[in-house]
């Protein structure tokens, strides 16, 4: 974790955030945002509309706005303007509330329950927000997760252990999404075991497991096997398969595929 969390940092100094900018507001309307504006003991002016592709809408009296990347509270203010400027409303105290927003969208891709795209909002915006907004990480995926940000024109890929920053308890990693970021949970490596072992077959490889630990997760050797003998066949850099004698305390690597033997005797 920690040299992960090196990295992260330094992806992310790269990038030369400013300290700000994860704590700065989130609310900026934009094209599709659902909102809903209402003028104090004017109810005639209430309206619920959509900011359109122009990033405009459409209110009593005064007509068209543009409202696209402002503030609500900023929006307010240009509404109220227009609306003291046209003589309709002498004092008006707008209020602008978003329903639904539609502008700020990130994407989470692979190795989760529901894939798709999902909203930014002030109280969903960082990455285990959207990961819970997307039902999850399967349990065929992996324990790190990508995520592919983009800030000042820079693109960098961060790649962030989930179960650790909670067992550890430091969520500094949980970073705060923006528009257009993409979450990527790859599928979790496996590694496989055949010949004399009660379950064979392929099997999610947990961090650190020993071939010991391999064989309990395939149900043990069988009364004919044996774990003496036991193979490791391994791909290496260079592409070509190696067959390795292994131990009970050897590392399992992704990939691998374990041969238990018969027994002689």
């Amino acid at each position: 974790m920690r040299l992960q969390f090196s990295s992260l940092v330094l992806c992310v100094a790269a990038l030369a955030l400013p300290a700000a900018v994860f704590g700065q507001p989130r609310e900026i309307l934009g094209e599709g945002d659902s909102i809903r504006i209402t003028v104090f003991q004017n109810p005639d002016l209430t309206t619920e509309t959509r900011v359109s592709e122009r990033g405009t809408i459409t209110f009593p009296l005064v007509g068209e706005i543009s409202l696209a990347g402002l503030t609500p509270a900023a929006a307010e203010v240009r509404i109220a303007d227009r609306l003291i400027k046209g003589k309709f409303v002498l004092k008006p105290q707008v209020s602008l509330n978003i329903v639904r927003v539609r502008s700020r969208q990130v994407s989470v891709l692979g190795q989760v329950a529901r894939p798709g795209r999902y909203p930014l909002d002030d109280t969903s915006s960082n990455l285990t927000d959207i990961l819970a907004l997307a039902g999850g990480v399967s349990p065929t995926g992996d324990e790190n997760v990508t995520v592919m940000v983009r800030r000042n024109g820079k693109t960098a890929k961060l790649e962030i252990n989930v179960p650790t920053m909670y067992r550890t308890g430091d969520l500094s990693s949980n970073l705060q999404l923006e528009n257009g970021d993409t979450i990527y949970v790859q599928r979790a490596p496996v590694f496989y075991i055949y010949g004399e072992v009660q379950r064979a077959g392929s099997y999610r490889l947990e961090q650190a497991m020993t071939v010991m630990q391999a064989l309990s997760v395939g149900g043990g050797v069988t009364p004919r096997g044996t774990d003496r003998g036991l193979k490791i066949r391994r791909r290496v850099a260079d592409g070509t398969i190696q067959t390795i004698d292994a131990r009970l305390t050897d590392p399992v690597q992704p990939d691998d595929v374990i041969y238990v033997r018969e027994s002689l005797f």
